[in-house]
C-alpha cells in the first residue's frame, strides 16, 4: 500500500517533519512510556481492563515516539507512526503488533460494550499487557543499537518517503 500521499499531507500540515535527533526528548518519551505501563498495571490490578489496554497502548506509542526522536523525526499522528515503523524502519513484526494493539485500544476506549457482548476479560488483558511490554523492550533494544550512520540513512530515507 502506498502511504506517501498520507505522509506528505501530514508533512504539509506540520504534523510530520524532520528535526534534530534528540536523545533528551527520546529519553523523556521513554519515561512517559514507563509511566503509562505503570498505570496500565495499576488499572489491571484494579480490574479496570479497558483502561489498562489504553494505557498499555500509549506506553507503546511513547516508545515509538522515542525511536522517532532518536532518528530526528517528529510525528504527531498515530497512524503515521505505524506507517513509519513499517515503511521506514522495516520492523514488520513490531508494526503488526502495534497496529493490532491500536485497534484494541480504539475498541476498548471509544466503544461502550453492550451487556450481551463480551467485555475484555482478565486473561485477554494480561496477554495484551505482556505484548506491550515485549514491543517496548524490542523497540528500545533496536533504538539503542542504531549507529549515527544508520540514523543518517533513516533521515535520508524519510526525506525520500515524503517526496
Amino acid at each position: 500500500m502506498n502511504y506517501r500521499n498520507f505522509l506528505t499531507s501530514l508533512a504539509r500540515q506540520g504534523h510530520l517533519k524532520k528535526v534534530e535527533p534528540s536523545q533528551e526528548i527520546a529519553s523523556s518519551f521513554i519515561i512517559k512510556s514507563q509511566n503509562c505501563m505503570q498505570v496500565a498495571k495499576l488499572a489491571f490490578d484494579a480490574g479496570i481492563y479497558e483502561n489498562a489496554v489504553s494505557e498499555a497502548y500509549f506506553s507503546m506509542y511513547n516508545t515509538l515516539t522515542s525511536l522517532l526522536f532518536t532518528c530526528g523525526i517528529k510525528c504527531e499522528n498515530h497512524a503515521a507512526a505505524a506507517v513509519l515503523l513499517q515503511e521506514l524502519f522495516k520492523l514488520y513484526e513490531l508494526h503488526e503488533l502495534f497496529s493490532q494493539f491500536k485497534k484494541e485500544r480504539i475498541d476498548s476506549q471509544y466503544y461502550v460494550v453492550e451487556q450481551h457482548m463480551k467485555k475484555i476479560h482478565k486473561e485477554a488483558c494480561s496477554h495484551l499487557l505482556s505484548t506491550a511490554q515485549r514491543f517496548n523492550l524490542l523497540l528500545r533494544a533496536y533504538s539503542r543499537k542504531l549507529s549515527k550512520q544508520e540514523i543518517a540513512k533513516i533521515q535520508n530515507d524519510f526525506e525520500v518517503l515524503l517526496n
